[in-house]
C-alpha cells in the first residue's frame, strides 16, 4: 500500500481545493470499491483519499416531476435499487445497480464511482446514457455540466481536468408511454465484468417508436451512444425488421478487441442480440408490462 494522507472535506469547495493543491494524485473516495484496490496493488499512483461522503450533494436522492430524478455521485447502488421512486418511474437504473459487484459492494459502490472510473464495460454507463443523465461537477471555475455520453474520452479517462469532482447525476422524468432496459452478458456468475452490455431506452405511440435512445458497452475504448440505432426505429412501427435494424446498427457501431473475455466476432454478434432484447424488453415495459430485473 502506498503512503496515504486522508481528508474528509465537508463541502464542494473544500474538496475542489483539496484537488487542486494535491494534484493527479489526490483521489476522490466515495465508495472505494475500485480506487483502494488499484491504491494499493499500484495501479495509479495515490498520495491522497478526499472522502466525499460528507458533503450533502454527494449524498442526495430525490425525485420531482417537474426536475426529475437527482442521484449523488456517493450515492450506493443500494439505496437507488431500494428506492420505490426510482423501481417505479427508472427501472433500468435498478438493471444495472442490483448487478454491479455482489451484495458487499453494492453497500459502497456508486453511480458516480462507476461513471468516473470510466471502464469502458461500466455497467451503469449505458443505462445512464439512455436515461440521458446529465453529470453536474464543480470545479475551480465552478459548476458545469457534461452529458453522460460524452463524460468518458478512453480506458479510465474522461472529461475532469484538474480539481474537479463529479457532484452528482441528473435525469429527466421519463415520458409518458416510455420503458428502459439495459441486459449484459457475462460468460459465468463469478465473472463480474460484461463481455457486451446494452440498454434501450424508447416510447411508444400505439406501437409506433417516437423516442428511442441505445446504448452499448465493453465493444469500444469507452461505452458507446449509438443515435443510428435509436434513428432506425423512431418514427417506424416497432417490428422484427426494424428492432433488426436497430440491432444491427448497434453491431455496426462496436469496434471491440479480442482479450480473454471474448472474441471480436462474439462480441460484435451479443451487440446485435443485446440490443434486440433491451428493445423488446424496453417496450413492453412501456407497455406497462412486468420485466424481471435478472
Amino acid at each position: 500500500m502506498q503512503d496515504v494522507t486522508y481528508r474528509r472535506p465537508a463541502t464542494v469547495q473544500e474538496a475542489s481545493q483539496l484537488l487542486k493543491d494535491n494534484g493527479p494524485t489526490a483521489r476522490v473516495l466515495a465508495g472505494g470499491t475500485d480506487i483502494i484496490v488499484m491504491a494499493r496493488e499500484r495501479r495509479r499512483d495515490t498520495s491522497m483519499f478526499v472522502d466525499v461522503k460528507a458533503i450533502p450533494e454527494l449524498n442526495q436522492l430525490s425525485f420531482s416531476a417537474s426536475e426529475g430524478l437527482t442521484v449523488g455521485a456517493a450515492v450506493p447502488c443500494y439505496r437507488i435499487y431500494r428506492d420505490e421512486t426510482v423501481s417505479r418511474l427508472y427501472p433500468c437504473l435498478v438493471d444495472s445497480t442490483s448487478l454491479i459487484g455482489g451484495t458487499a459492494i453494492q453497500g459502497r459502490a456508486s453511480l458516480g464511482g462507476n461513471l468516473c472510473n470510466s471502464g469502458p464495460a461500466g455497467d451503469s454507463i449505458p443505462s445512464m446514457i439512455v436515461l440521458e443523465g446529465e453529470a453536474h461537477i464543480f470545479g475551480p471555475n465552478g459548476w458545469r455540466t457534461v452529458k453522460v455520453e460524452d463524460f468518458c474520452t478512453a480506458p479510465g479517462r474522461n472529461v475532469l481536468d484538474a480539481g474537479e469532482l463529479l457532484v452528482s447525476i441528473k435525469f429527466p422524468a421519463p415520458r409518458p408511454g416510455s420503458g428502459a432496459r439495459f441486459l449484459r452478458f457475462i460468460p459465468r456468475n463469478e465473472m463480474d465484468i460484461a463481455v457486451v452490455n446494452s440498454a434501450t431506452n424508447l416510447t411508444l405511440d400505439g406501437n409506433t417508436v417516437t423516442h428511442a435512445r441505445i446504448a452499448i458497452g465493453a465493444v469500444a475504448p469507452r461505452p458507446l451512444f449509438v443515435p443510428a440505432a435509436g434513428e432506425a426505429l423512431v418514427g417506424r412501427p416497432l417490428t422484427d425488421e426494424t428492432t433488426a435494424a436497430a440491432a444491427t446498427a448497434s453491431r455496426d457501431a462496436a469496434t471491440p478487441i479480442d482479450d480473454m473475455r471474448g472474441s471480436v466476432r462474439q462480441r460484435k454478434h451479443l451487440s446485435y442480440v443485446l440490443t434486440e432484447r433491451t428493445i423488446r424488453d424496453a417496450a413492453r415495459r412501456a407497455r406497462g408490462e412486468i420485466v424481471s430485473h435478472v
